[in-house]
């Protein structure tokens, strides 16, 4: 099962449109992971029509018409992997500490905000995930987004991929 993982698109304020190659593996893979601030409803409606599945949140800058149709936290199973998807995990500092203890039961901790691309496991085993941002990157070099595969219950071949830069 091949997964997309974005986070903090914040359509159309820090871009118009997500970048092609996030489209295009959109389409691609079996799930799309969003973990919020997407800001714009028709994003969700465009990657419901041109995704297999979507798995996502609402965000702090998300407003009523996405926090109606999206959850705070998102849990599914994905061949036997358990994820959650949530958009603020609270500072850096103590963090896999708080995972553990918020998300006992959870392989797999998605999340965003920060945009800041992150990828550790918890003492408990847990793997924290955070793709940054395919369309502001803020203070890091690049624009980025993740692609992975699930089987049997493990989580392979993270790789963040960075975009280039908007001229």
């Amino acid at each position: 099962m091949d997964l997309l993982v974005i986070a903090d698109t914040h359509l159309p304020v820090r871009a118009r449109a997500l970048p092609a190659p996030v489209w295009q593996a959109a389409e691609a893979v079996d799930v799309v992971v969003h973990a919020g601030d997407w800001m714009d409803v028709a994003l969700l409606d465009e990657l419901l029509a041109r995704s297999r599945r979507v798995i996502g949140v609402y965000g702090n800058n998300d407003g009523a018409d996405l926090r109606a149709r999206l959850p705070e936290v998102a849990r599914a199973e994905l061949d036997g992997l358990r994820l959650a998807v949530v958009h603020e995990t609270g500072q850096a500092r103590g963090r896999e500490q708080r995972c553990d203890r918020d998300f006992p039961d959870v392989d797999l901790l998605v999340f965003g905000h920060s945009h800041i691309p992150w990828d550790s496991v918890t003492e408990g085993g847990m793997r924290l995930l955070n793709p940054g941002s395919p369309t502001d990157r803020r203070r890091q070099p690049y624009c980025t987004y993740v692609t992975a595969r699930v089987a049997d219950g493990a989580l392979a071949d993270v790789e963040f991929h960075k975009l280039p830069r908007r001229t």
